[in-house]
């Protein structure tokens, strides 16, 4: 026979044992790295069908150790890789337009007010094209953006050092969206691109409409983005040429 004690210390540590291999074995869902893996796999076969979409794009960049204010404008993009902006706020009517291989690889743009009189080409690296931004237009669009979160989230957990939260369904730009977080590792000598990551993907169409990414300091460094996301809606040559009576080179 034990004693009252016994029991229940027997019992005490029945129950601790219990947790812990709940704890160590079978963690929670929102630790579990193959959800965001899954997700990113579907955006992945989802946009391999994508060859144009517009949509009202959203950008906040660190810029000099400062955020810049949130930028919106109207995008155009088709594949293999045309860009048509027009700024909606600020700089409203600021245009700029971009095809790969095409004048020279340069960017045809124009300012507003009576810089929206003349119409310039610019070097995409170059430093006035590059104002205010921390990435060339050459790296805008769905495609790029996709590429670099799978690249560096299968890079994560093929080193064991991916860490993925599930933050469950969010309302952004008034689409459901499932909410997911991909921590890396804090040593920036690994060489992923940032320290962690939350992105917001469309549950219907599989897009991700938001994307946040976080330096080392933990610190906000880009905000993306994509409100009235329309896929495939038939853009022609049409839409990616300066001549187009809609625009204003």
């Amino acid at each position: 026979m034990f004693s009252g004690k016994t029991r229940f210390s027997n019992c005490l540590i029945f129950c601790l044992t219990g947790l812990l291999g709940l704890l160590f074995v079978a963690p929670s869902r929102g630790q579990d790295s193959a959800d965001l893996n899954k997700w990113l796999a579907e955006t992945e076969i989802a946009l391999n069908s994508v060859s144009n979409y517009t949509a009202l794009f959203h950008r906040v960049e660190m810029v000099d150790g400062k955020l810049i204010p949130e930028e919106v404008t109207f995008l155009k993009f088709k594949q293999p890789f045309k860009v048509y902006m027009r700024w909606v706020n600020p700089s409203k009517g600021q245009e700029s337009l971009y095809i790969q291989g095409a004048n020279n690889n340069k960017i045809l743009a124009h300012g507003t007010g009576l810089t929206s009189l003349i119409s310039v080409n610019l070097d995409p690296n170059g430093n006035t094209a590059m104002q205010g931004s921390r990435h060339p237009i050459t790296d805008a669009g769905l495609h790029n953006l996709v590429r670099k979160i799978v690249s560096n989230a299968k890079k994560a957990r093929d080193a064991g050092e991916l860490v993925s939260q599930d933050h469950g369904e969010k309302t952004v730009y008034g689409r459901k969206t499932r909410e997911l977080e991909g921590i890396l590792s804090k040593d920036k000598s690994k060489g992923y691109y940032c320290y962690r990551c939350i992105v917001n993907i469309d549950t219907e169409t599989k897009m991700p409409i938001k994307t946040q990414i976080f330096g080392w300091d933990n610190r906000l460094v880009e905000s993306y983005g994509f409100e009235q996301l329309k896929l495939n809606p038939g853009l022609t040559d049409k839409d990616f040429d300066s001549k187009n009576p809609e625009y204003h080179f």
